[in-house]
């Protein structure tokens, strides 16, 4: 009787480390078999693709209240910035826009989305001039300090002004592209190393498989 107790106990225990290495492997019914995008991915994000995104209320370019169901109806690339950025901004926001194209060549249609973390310059009327320069399809949000700070906060996004000038300030700000999906929400962030045609080829993944 001792020895099936003891018997029982080195079972009970092998099966506990075989679950531990399928959970720690991804094998068999613990894998990620069930995420329609693993293929896809090239990043993880502490707290799951949830922890990004969510509702916003802000206005666009053309002065228009709007939340995130009016603007991410389609595949969308969110970058948060400043028109009065003098070299990075200017640098995503045009990179953005060559993906966005590129996925287009593949007959695949997405949105370049540039969200204001400046919102005491970054009028309506700047952004509309901003985006013009930028990409035909982008949309520039903008909105008070307080719905600037919600989206930021939503998206997990830093910045911070300096204020040494008044009028000539600059904004320290973090520099992710998300990739968006309307029935899916938050799918993937790029960092400003990653090219355009990296940008194009994941997005098209996951755009094809949605």
């Amino acid at each position: 009787m001792q020895r099936m107790i003891q018997i029982t106990a080195i079972l009970l225990v092998c099966v506990g480390l075989l679950v531990s290495v399928l959970f720690a492997t991804g094998v068999g019914p613990f894998s990620d078999g069930d995420d329609q995008f693993a293929d896809c991915r090239t990043s993880a994000v502490a707290g799951g693709s949830a922890a990004i995104g969510g509702p916003f209320e802000l206005v666009d370019h053309k002065g228009r209240a709007v939340t995130e169901q009016d603007v991410i109806v389609e595949p969308s690339l969110i970058y948060f910035g400043y028109t009065f950025c003098p070299d990075v901004c200017p640098f995503d926001t045009v990179r953005n826009a060559e993906a966005i194209d590129l996925l287009a060549a593949q007959g695949l249609s997405a949105t370049p989305i540039f969200i204001s973390i400046d919102p005491e310059r970054d009028t309506p009327e700047a952004l509309d001039a901003y985006v013009e320069n930028i990409h035909p399809k982008m949309v520039g949000l903008t909105g008070t300090e307080e719905q600037v700070k919600a989206a930021s906060k939503a998206y997990r996004t830093y910045y911070k002004r300096h204020n040494d000038d008044p009028e000539y300030y600059i904004v320290d700000h973090s520099t992710q592209t998300y990739l968006m999906l309307p029935e899916h929400g938050f799918v993937e962030f790029f960092n400003r190393n990653t090219s355009a045609e990296q940008i194009a080829e994941t997005a098209a993944c996951f755009i094809k498989n949605s």
